[in-house]
């Protein structure tokens, strides 16, 4: 077997309306949680109750933070790996950056050619991409590694450092260069950590209904999208071997959300889980389930 194989060709079963809504992640401390998802990513703060924050763009909720966990994010376990936010223009993308670089945050600035992306982590562990999708800029090819490709041919390794002066020159002229991320801002994809690749690429792909774009086992990782780059969701296993289940109580995926566009889909979704053996439960507005890994979501219905 190839170290990068396409997977097999599927139609996809899903359609192209289906999205991501608001992922759940518990954290330990609410305050520190909001000096970064609030302060640095550029959430806002949109309703806040006892036991959790909701945040998001407008007024849209993206990220539910759960508060009260016992403890940090468990190293060498499954669950997420990051959440990637993607905002509409390469100005709130460079705002971001902004606001990391003021209230000296570490951030990993990379040029994947689909996308430009900011990685960094909140204080509990917990993984954030916020990234600024370009797909025109490229796609990604089947080769000996992994390599992207521009639209003239040319190689791009898909993991380029971003020229951050050229990206700051966005703010020039600009009167809120701290500005919060703006309506239109929205989950890009998830990427959680599973315990093996290909049983999470049958999920996702042949269960959900995602078409299966490239699975790479030399980078020991696997993904699936719509109709077009980059990715809906993504898997790895980069936790190590046999990374385990996170303990009860501690920081890190609740559950994350895919919505689904009517209710014949989801009813289809449904059908595939349980033919195919995979936990399934009915609840308000859809279904829950877990990927092999034990990574908990939810698909409901567009409202």
């Amino acid at each position: 077997m190839t170290d990068i194989q396409a997977t097999v060709a599927t139609p996809l079963l899903v359609p192209t309306t289906t999205r991501l809504g608001a992922i759940h992640i518990a954290v330990t401390d609410p305050e520190r949680a909001l000096d970064i998802w609030r302060d640095v990513v550029g959430l806002t703060l949109i309703a806040r109750h006892e036991n959790r924050l909701e945040l998001g763009a407008g007024e849209n909720v993206l990220v539910v933070l759960h508060t009260g966990a016992t403890g940090p994010v468990a190293p060498h376990t499954v669950g997420l790996y990051h959440v990637a936010i993607h905002v509409p223009t390469r100005r709130d993308f460079a705002r971001a950056l902004n606001r990391a670089a003021a209230a000296r945050v570490r951030v990993s600035p990379t040029d994947h050619l689909v996308s430009e992306a900011l990685y960094l982590w909140d204080l509990d562990g917990n993984g954030i991409e916020i990234t600024f999708e370009t797909p025109w800029r490229g796609r990604f090819v089947e080769n000996d590694e992994l390599l992207a490709m521009t639209p003239d041919g040319r190689p791009h390794s898909g993991r380029e450092p971003i020229d951050v002066p050229g990206l700051l020159a966005e703010l020039d002229g600009d009167a809120t260069p701290f500005a919060p991320m703006p309506d239109g801002t929205r989950i890009g994809h998830v990427h959680v950590h599973v315990d093996d690749l290909d049983t999470a690429m049958e999920f996702y792909r042949d269960q959900l209904g995602f078409a299966g774009q490239l699975l790479s086992r030399r980078y020991g990782m696997g993904d699936v999208n719509l109709d077009y780059a980059p990715h809906i969701l993504a898997f790895n296993i980069w936790a190590g071997r046999n990374p385990g289940t996170p303990p009860a109580g501690v920081a890190g995926l609740r559950w994350f959300t895919i919505v689904v566009p009517d209710q014949q889909t989801l009813k289809e979704i449904h059908d595939r889980l349980e033919r195919a053996g995979s936990p399934v439960e009915v609840i308000g507005g859809g279904i829950e389930t877990r990927d092999p890994a034990g990574n908990r979501l939810k698909i409901l219905v567009e409202a």
